[in-house]
Parts: C-alpha cells; structure tokens; sequence
C-alpha cells in the first residue's frame, strides 16, 4: 500500500500543466539569462543500438543520466548513479567498498565502459570512478546482439570523458563525514592544431561508516584526441587507479542486527576483523583507443579497443553464521562467535575490441536504412591465490590483538586454524559477429533488427594438480523490435531480445560456469509532447537458464531457470529556469522456476520509486542558488522464504551556490540517517544499508 501510494505521488507530480512549457516569448528570455534547457526526448544513447539514435526511436527503454545530475545527487560510486533509474535496485547489499552493486529487474547486471565490457569476474577489480564519466548509461532488458556478453536483465555503460579543442576545467576540494577529504580537477583544452587534451583526477583520503575501513583513492586519467584528417579522428585514453580500501560489509550476523540478542543490537560501525591486515587494496592500468574515419556521408568505420592490469589485494574476516543461521553463537550468552580469515591475491588482464561499419541508404523517398555490421573479441584472464583460517571471537567485544594477521599475508598450511587454500587460473576468450538494420519508415515509425554469432572458450588451470579443464559454447542471439509515433509525442512499442552470457570462473570443482542464456517480450510506450519531456511505461516478460547463487561468501552454484517479469514507469522532464523532475515507479516479480510456488528471487525487492527535483534561483547576473531534494523507497525483500528484510524510504538533499566562476555545494544522502539494512540472508549474514553521508564541495570553474 505504501509503495502504490507513493507510485501515485510520483504520477502526479509528473503531470506538468501547460502553463509550464515554454512560448516562444518565454525562450527568448530563457536564452537572454543564459539559462540552459535540456533537450530530454532528443538524446541518444550508443549503448541501445551503437549508432546514436535518439531514445524516442528506440523501442527498448534506456535511461541516461549526465555528470552533472548524478553529482547533485550525491553520487560517490557508480552504483550510486543508479538511485533514480527505475527499475533498478542500487546497492542492494548495502554500502559496499568492493563493487558497484545494483539489479536491474532482479538480474546483476554487466558493467561496460564506452561499449566494451569493463569487469570480469567477482572481486577482482576494484570500482570505477564516477568524476571520470560524462554519463552513465542504462539499458533495461538484454543488448547481447550488439554487445554479446550481457545479462538479460540489461547493463549498464559508462561513458569517458574526452577531450575538447575549446579549452575548459575546473577544480574542486571536498570535505565531509567520515573525514572524507578530496582534491578533484579535470581540464581539457587545445594543444595545438588538431590535437587535443584532458586530465581527470581524483585524490582521496577518507574513512568509511565501519571503523578500521578506509576509502583511499588516486585516479588519474589522462587522454588525447587527433584530427588525422578531415574524416579521421583518433582518440587515445588512459587510466591509472589505485585504491587502498577495506570491505564495508562486514557480513554480521542475523541474531544480533535483524533479529534480537540479549548482548544488544550490533552497531553499524562493528568492524569484524583485524586493523591493518583487512584490506580490499587494487591498482589498475587502462589503455583505450577509439578510431572514427568516414568514407563519406553515408559510410563510417568504427575501431575501439582496451587493454586493462589489474592487481587485487582481498583480506576479510567475516563470521561464522552460516552452520546455525538461527543461533550462530557458541556460548549461553550469545557472544562468542566462529569467524573466518579470508585472505586472496587476484590479478585481472583484459584484451578487448569492437570494430564496425556503419552504413546509411535509402530503399524508397520514405525508407531509410542505419545498417551495422561489426565483429567483436575479447579475451580475459584471473588469476587467484587465496587461504582461508578460523578463530573464534567475543563479537560485543572483540580483542583485535589476539586475531592473527598471518605473517601480513594469506593464511598458509601450518598456521593455527587454516582450513583449506585455494589457487585457480581461469582464461576465457570470446568472438563475436553481429548486424543489425534499423529501418526509419515514414519518419514515424522504426524497426530493428539483428542478429550475433559468438563463440566462447574458457580454460581452467590448476596450478597445484596441473590439470586443465576446457570447455567451448557457442550462441545465436536475436533482436527485433518496432516504435512508431501513431500520434504526436506518442510512441508506442514492442520487442523481443535475447541474451547470451558467458561467466568467468568455475565452480569449486574447477568446472568451468555455463554461460547463462535469456530471452525478454516487452511492450511498452514513450510519451514526449515536447522536447524536454519524456515518460516511459513498460511491461516485460524475462525468462533465464544457469543463473548463478551465492549460498555462501566462499560457495556459488548455478541454480536452472528463473523468471522476471513486471512493469516500470520512468519520467523525466526539465523546464525553464534548470528545473528538473525525475520519478520512476517500478514492479519485479522474479522467481526460480524450480520453486512451485514462484517465490521471489531471494533480496529482490518487488516495489521501487524515487522522485528527485532541482530549482535554481537566480539573484543577479553573477549569483544563483540551486536546491534538490529526492526521496527512494525501496520495497521489502525475503530470502529463502522465511528471512524478511524491512522497506525502507531514504531522503537525499542538495544546497548549491554559484557566484561567477565560483560554485559551493553541500551534498547530503540519506539526510535523517535512517537506520536499516538493505538484505539479510536465511544463511545468516546481514547488510548494513549506507548511513548518512554529507559532504561540502568548492568548485572553481574556467
């Protein structure tokens, strides 16, 4: 009842009176005061169809959110950016130092960065810097015909900056909760006749909501663009990353958090572990390059490819909750716990290429033709080194001194307490082929079409028996899908996709995963009575095979088939004045098939909405202030049937002064701290949601 009320607040909060839209009068105004009005129905998105068509033409639902909105919502991690998408479910285990959480339609989805995959396999990467985007794309429901590796729940894309001949920048300092202090620049400009340069910077040092668990940060990503001619345009980016961090997640047990102990409730600060030897510790090494050449108006060629290093120190203890998830003590008093030291060495190299054609014709004075054909290879390896001990602790008042920290490595045979080690190299390699023809009739009505071949190979070693397993797939994909614009501003549409996705990594017998397959129906409209409005409705149906569970943090399995379907509204719409309303609505029934009675996928919430508005107040000429507020409501989640983690409605702020070059901003998330937690376990762990974070950022522009 709570979530259907709210869906109507949202509603009606969208329905914008005429009186808002802007007369010609009203325009030449706008632009006098130099006030700047998003044109929302005309974007375009190269993670939909890889070629730039506006959304409007996409029968598929995409949502793009810029820099500058996801900043003034307090985004500090990709997964953030994705709080008002709908949809999707961001962060739904909690705050998290180790990865950009998020489900989209009850499905994990894939992370790309500038349309190649930019993440392979768990816990050996670390996470993805939002100051280095200018956007963040998402697609919901599967691309695989484009983008071959992809859940069918959809993905996600990031797009890099890059660099611009006009020169531009600004640097920033920031000081907020958790001691969080940051030093932020990014400036582009001319070199010289046709070359072109850009450097993105970040420099952290900050602490998080858990004690003893940092959030340390250096970025630099530097970038260069030429004019090889009057067709050709090169453009070359680099990254360099390294992050000294911990696990915010500290995996406390249910008895004790959700569930009562006479001890008290477990803090949200508890660190579970030992100072100075838990650590989630990462360096990575990017190389990109992006080549464009047009044969002419109607032909262009498209090369990209990456090259990625990544190292990966992971050193966590978490507790023993899983042999008794209804009483995991060992004593009377409900105090003392078993507790695992987890330590792993991992490193991640990725080779990666997409290259495509693109060809523009006309059939007919009212046909005409985006034709894309493309091949695609990329081909990654991880390898990780691990040891896993137990100890025993007092969780209400735990002696850090006493825990071991294995000579400051992984624990070894011999060490008290060690239980097993693990040591797996896995390779995979996968080629694709794909074509797609977006046909544009009547300039009203547009249809897509595609097709993809991928072949997939993936290698297992293992480095202490020497034995190699080998397994190869092979996957045809489809697309098809139609919008048409029946009357002005009105589109209504219909698809049909499937997905194909290959997943690095093998179960604990070495046996390598099988890629997971899908296929989604969806039927939805777009309404844009004007440029600056765009409202999304959609229904979909998903089903699919060898989804991979976590039973436990050390044990996955490939579970068969699940089942997702529901429907979502999006709405977005900016006016005169920098006024902006965002509101999303959405509905997730998702289940495994094998489970009769079609209980939900477990932590999957059903109901989700948010709502987030901006207004800037202009004084002079020289001085305006900007202010924003958003509410999300996230819906209950169950697991295992019988674990019910409660709702919860987060409510997020922003105060923004801007005085000629200069801009101060004060950011807040989850503005009256709310305490809650995002999922709890039938196994016996749960996730701490993130707590109140503010943070001021001065900002000077050029």
């Amino acid at each position: 009842m709570k979530a259907a009320k709210l869906a109507l607040c949202l509603c009606t909060a969208m329905t914008v009176t005429p009186s808002f839209a802007q007369a010609p009068d009203a325009a030449e105004s706008a632009d006098q005061s130099s006030i700047v009005v998003t044109a929302v129905a005309g974007q375009s998105s190269g993670a939909g169809t890889k070629t730039d068509v506006p959304l409007i033409e996409t029968p598929q639902p995409i949502s793009i959110i810029n820099a500058e909105t996801y900043q003034a919502q307090g985004a500090i991690s990709i997964a953030d950016t994705l709080r008002y998408v709908s949809g999707v479910v961001a962060n739904p285990y909690g705050a998290d130092g180790r990865e950009d959480g998020a489900f989209i339609r009850g499905i994990s989805p894939l992370q790309f960065r500038d349309g190649m995959r930019d993440l392979f396999s768990y816990f050996a990467n670390i996470r993805s810097d939002p100051y280095n985007f200018s956007q963040v794309e998402v697609v919901r429901g599967p691309a695989s015909v484009l983008f071959g590796s992809g859940s069918i729940g959809g993905l996600i894309n990031t797009v890099s900056k890059r660099p611009d001949y006009e020169t531009h920048g600004e640097m920033s300092v920031r000081y907020g909760s958790f001691d969080r202090k940051e030093i932020l620049g990014d400036v582009t400009g001319s070199l010289t006749d046709g070359i072109a340069a850009r450097l993105v910077a970040r420099v952290r040092d900050a602490d998080t909501q858990v004690d003893h668990v940092s959030d340390d940060r250096v970025m630099l990503a530097p970038s260069l663009r030429f004019k090889l001619g009057e067709q050709t345009e090169l453009t070359l980016l680099g990254l360099y990353q390294e992050d000294d961090g911990g696990s915010i997640s500290q995996f406390l047990p249910v008895v004790g958090t959700l569930y009562p102990n006479p001890n008290g409730q477990l803090p949200n600060n508890t660190f579970i572990g030992k100072p100075g030897w838990d650590r989630y510790d990462g360096r990575t090494l990017q190389g990109t390059a992006l080549l464009e050449h047009r044969f002419n108006d109607n032909v262009r060629l498209n090369l990209k490819a990456r090259v990625i290093d990544s190292d990966l120190t992971y050193f966590t203890h978490y507790p023993n909750s899983y042999s008794n998830p209804a009483n995991p003590y060992l004593d009377a008093g409900q105090r003392q716990i078993g507790l695992y030291a987890d330590g792993s060495y991992a490193s991640t190299d990725v080779f990666s290429t997409d290259n495509n054609v693109r060809i523009d014709f006309n059939t007919g004075d009212a046909i005409e033709h985006i034709l894309l054909a493309g091949v695609d290879y990329s081909w990654n390896r991880v390898r990780r080194l691990g040891g896993v001990a137990f100890e025993t602790i007092d969780i209400y008042n735990i002696d850090y001194a006493s825990l071991s920290n294995y000579g400051g490595g992984i624990p070894q045979p011999g060490d008290a307490g060690y239980i097993y080690g693990t040591n797996s190299n896995v390779t995979q390699a996968q080629l694709g082929f794909y074509v797609q023809d977006q046909i544009r009739l009547w300039d009203r009505v547009s249809i897509v079409l595609g097709g993809r071949r991928d072949h997939v190979e993936t290698k297992s070693l293992d480095p202490a028996t020497n034995s190699r397993t080998k397994a190869t797939a092979n996957a045809t994909s489809f697309r098809a899908g139609i919008i048409a614009e029946v009357v002005t501003g009105v589109s209504p549409f219909f698809s049909y996709t499937e997905s194909f996705n290959p997943i690095s990594g093998s179960a604990d017998d070495g046996t390598p995963w099988k890629p997971e397959r899908g296929r989604q129906y969806e039927v939805g409209i777009k309404l844009h009575p004007d440029d600056r409005t765009l409202l999304t409705a959609t229904a979909y149906h998903i089903r699919q095979s060898n989804r991979v569970i976590n039973l436990t943090p050390t044990l996955t399995v490939q579970a068969g088939k699940a089942t997702s379907k529901g429907f979502e509204f999006e709405g977005r719409r900016t006016l005169p004045g920098d006024y902006e309303i965002i509101a999303n609505f959405s509905y997730n029934k998702a289940y495994l098939n094998e489970n009769e009675d079609q209980r939900q996928l477990d932590n999957v919430p059903k109901y989700g909405a948010s709502a987030w508005a901006t207004k800037t107040i202009r004084m002079d000429d020289d001085k305006s202030l900007r202010l924003g507020t958003g509410v999300r409501y996230v819906g209950e989640n169950w697991s295992g049937g019988v674990v019910r983690t409660p709702s919860y409605t987060l409510v997020d702020a922003l105060a923004e002064v801007n005085w000629r070059q200069w801009r101060m901003s004060i950011n807040a998330t989850n503005l009256f701290n709310k305490k809650h937690y995002a999922a709890c376990l039938a196994r016996g762990d749960c996730f701490i949601g993130a707590d109140r974070n503010v943070f001021g950022t001065l900002t000077y522009a050029f």
